[in-house]
């Protein structure tokens, strides 16, 4: 996997890093694509990954007095899907951020990585680049900032150098007089990457366009603009006819392929039938149905903030010190794994599973400083100085926790395998919301698949156990 592994403290410390090693060093903040491809032998020649998940005050979302919004580096997912401010002056953003993965995933997946993956499918490009956003890249040789629309060269190609980190993000709130929206489709409702996806903003002056933006990903191998569309948007009121002759012009803007996922002509259909629902939604001030206003993040009341952490290189016969279930770890092994692999093969702990290793079934969940995440898609040494829970850590000396007894109680088993993942999700869930209702648990759970049940054991038990710890 890596050779050395630096738990960075500053955005000085990691740009001289990566100005050392150059392109034999890679940065990892959530590390949800970078895992896959170190493990998959897709990233040849990384030997240091640096750390950058612990720096202070990059996770911050803020607005200057000039209106315009700045992400921090890490950002990530569910920050945006649970902001105020981003549902209110960047919706768009907070529908795509909402829709990517699943709440374990949306924990540790940041916005500045989507964009730096640079695939055409990422989600939170497409309203990023509706909103006309900037990247600021920092090195040690100075700061740069780039638009958004010149910040992508093709598939997975970007204008980056390798001893550059993407700082911040930022970009104009929406006024009073603008709306927007987004829309997805995937293969299914969660946990899985765009077939098409589309976001719209548009500048009104009462029922008249003044101003439109239309961006469109999976469709070209960048996101793209649909500027026919948007000319012609400009001056005329929503009307069927509008919407229907925008629709088609959009459909022409469409450059995609046959792929596993979807045929061209499918895409392009539903580019045609996407800039409809959008347009109509916006006019009928509707953009918003759908999307919870409290979205369910499995992040607690209060996340732990730990920082007692080594920001020495890790390299093999390194100690990787941590705590789990309450107790005190040393690892002198592992330190080359995934914390899902530390934690069954150096600590033992085998009751978190490994179903995928991949991020897409959700039986390694487990708590990092007080967040549920998949344990699959954290590097081991990320574990130093943090504080973990796993499956083992739910029930005290005295009694299980509720989520065990309901799901003993109502049989919500076959087989048990994903039983583990499902009980740290639903046990997260109760902390956040002590009495969730039936649309807030089927959000806590779209990251745990379960192969054997219909989920509705799964459901009663989850609601069960909410009514024994009011108890």
């Amino acid at each position: 996997m890596w050779t050395e592994y630096v738990n960075a403290v500053s955005i000085e410390q990691a740009t001289q890093i990566l100005a050392q090693k150059g392109a034999a060093a890679r940065l990892i903040a959530g590390g949800t694509d970078l895992i896959l491809e170190l493990e998959r032998g897709l990233r040849p020649g990384i030997e240091t990954v640096i750390d950058i998940s612990r720096i202070p005050g990059l996770d911050r979302i803020s607005l200057d007095e000039d209106g315009f919004i700045h992400l921090g580096a890490l950002v990530t997912h569910n920050h945006c899907a649970a902001s105020k401010l981003i549902r209110e002056k960047a919706y768009p953003l907070a529908r795509a951020a909402w829709e990517v993965g699943a709440p374990q995933i949306r924990n540790r997946g940041t916005i500045a990585g989507n964009l730096i993956t640079a695939s055409p499918a990422n989600d939170t490009i497409t309203p990023l680049m509706a909103l006309d956003a900037s990247v600021t890249l920092q090195s040690v040789r100075g700061s740069r900032q780039v638009k958004l629309r010149d910040f992508y060269m093709g598939v997975r190609k970007t204008i980056m150098q390798p001893d550059e980190m993407l700082v911040e993000i930022s970009f104009k709130g929406l006024e009073a007089n603008q709306k927007g929206t987004f829309i997805k489709v995937a293969l299914r409702r969660a946990q899985a990457i765009s077939v098409v996806n589309l976001a719209i903003v548009l500048t009104l002056h009462g029922k008249t366009v003044q101003q439109a933006s239309l961006t469109l990903g999976a469709v070209a191998p960048t996101i793209i603009h649909a500027e026919e569309t948007e000319a012609f948007l400009i001056g005329k009121e929503l009307t069927e006819e509008v919407i229907a002759q925008a629709a088609l012009l959009t459909q022409n803007a469409a450059r995609p392929i046959d792929d596993i996922r979807a045929s061209a002509d499918y895409r392009r259909e539903m580019v045609r039938v996407f800039t409809m629902r959008g347009l109509k939604s916006l006019r009928d001030g509707q953009e918003q149905a759908g999307m919870p206003q409290h979205p369910v993040t499995l992040m607690g009341e209060h996340p732990a903030e730990n920082n007692r952490f080594s920001s020495q290189p890790f390299s093999q016969g390194s100690v990787i010190r941590t705590k789990i279930n309450g107790q005190a770890y040393a690892f002198h092994t592992g330190f080359e794994k995934t914390l899902l692999r530390l934690l069954r093969e150096e600590a033992g702990l085998i009751g978190t599973k490994e179903g995928c290793a991949e991020g897409e079934c959700g039986a390694c969940t487990v708590f990092l400083d007080g967040m549920a995440v998949m344990a699959c898609m954290v590097p081991a040494p990320r574990a130093d100085g943090a504080e973990i829970v796993t499956v083992e850590g739910l029930a005290t000396d005295e009694q299980l926790h509720p989520v065990q007894q309901a799901f003993i109680q109502d049989g919500a088993v076959q087989c048990g395998y994903c039983t583990p993942g499902f009980l740290m999700s639903a046990a997260k869930l109760l902390e956040e919301r002590p009495a969730p209702s039936r649309d807030e648990i089927e959000q806590a759970i779209t990251g745990n698949l379960c192969r054997c049940t219909g989920y509705y054991k799964i459901v009663q038990a989850i609601e069960d156990a909410a009514k024994l710890q009011a108890r």
